[in-house]
């Protein structure tokens, strides 16, 4: 059993990712209900619509869940005091740097798994009270960081002694048998669940992410903020821009990059938006329900098993 399954109660290694104007209510609860833990994500919603999100998902089950806290969020700390107030008992916390929220966290209650990007960081948040920690490397889509998730995962591991969960570019059964013998306690998955039935993006959000092959993802920011996305029309001007000199076509930037997510996913504006997928997106080939998605993925694992 992963180390994971035990800490929160759940069938299954898998937590699902707070992925911004993606992971809503339905999909977390249908993540939670088959077996994985289900995450609501703060990205791109407000405090009204994570509250009411909270109060969804536990009418529809009574499994656990946690709310993603994306630290950059502009009313972090009303989402903050909303937690704690709804009494969420699992948070996970990235998108910045979360020790200045540490003690408010602890002191409401609250078991806090934040995502980190190196060592250093997953030291400083074992020290600060974290339960475990989330390892993203840069495989992963949206905001990413520099290390790469099969490579520095190891020595994660290592360094701490709470639960250490791999992310970024794990889309299947065989890459969680690779993050375990590296010694991940789980894993977290965002890319797989994007085709899922229940998962509320557009269309042709949708359609984008099942016809995309590993060469159609393409980074962008990579001056300042790196985001992994589809290659599309916003991109390919953004890059130019970019190689042009950012510095001096930030406004640009600023313009192309404000609300691209959203666009995308909740619009269906996937040339003029942001497709955000990590790079696992190739294995990604057909519509399932969450849990076809979650027992295939445990298939392919212990089907890999056996050939070790």
């Amino acid at each position: 059993m992963f180390t994971i399954q035990k800490l929160f109660d759940i069938q299954y290694p898998i937590i699902q990712g707070g992925m911004a104007n993606v992971s809503d209510y339905n999909l977390a609860a249908a993540v939670s209900k088959a077996g994985g833990l289900g995450v609501i994500a703060s990205g791109g919603y407000s405090v009204d619509e994570i509250r009411d999100g909270i109060h969804k998902i536990r009418e529809m089950t009574n499994k656990p869940f946690a709310v993603n806290l994306q630290l950059g969020h502009p009313k972090i700390d009303e989402i903050i005091d909303m937690v704690i107030e709804e009494k969420v008992e699992y948070v996970i916390a990235g998108g910045g740097n979360p020790q200045p929220y540490f003690q408010r966290w602890l002191d409401g209650g609250l078991k806090v798994i934040p995502v980190v990007g190196n060592t250093k960081m997953a030291k400083k948040v074992e020290s600060l009270g974290a339960i475990a920690c989330i390892f993203e490397g840069a495989e992963a889509g949206g905001h990413i960081a520099a290390l790469n998730t099969m490579a520095v995962l190891p020595g994660i591991v290592d360094a701490v002694s709470i639960p250490v969960i791999a992310a970024g570019g794990i889309t299947s059964g065989r890459q969680m048998l690779a993050a375990e013998v590296l010694g991940a306690s789980g894993v977290q998955m965002g890319t797989r669940f994007l085709a899922a039935h229940e998962t509320n993006v557009h269309e042709k959000f949708k359609e984008a992410v099942l016809a995309a092959e590993d060469k159609d993802v393409v980074v962008t920011g990579y001056t300042g903020h790196p985001v992994r996305v589809l290659k599309n029309e916003m991109t390919d001007e953004y890059l130019k821009l970019e190689k042009a000199g950012g510095n001096t076509n930030i406004d640009r930037l600023m313009e192309l990059g404000t609300g691209a997510s959203r666009r995308a996913s909740q619009e269906g504006d996937v040339e003029r938006g942001s497709v955000m997928v990590g790079q696992g997106v190739g294995l990604v080939t057909k519509r399932e329900s969450v849990q076809e998605i979650i027992l295939t993925t445990m298939s392919e694992y212990e089907t890999a098993k056996t050939k070790i």
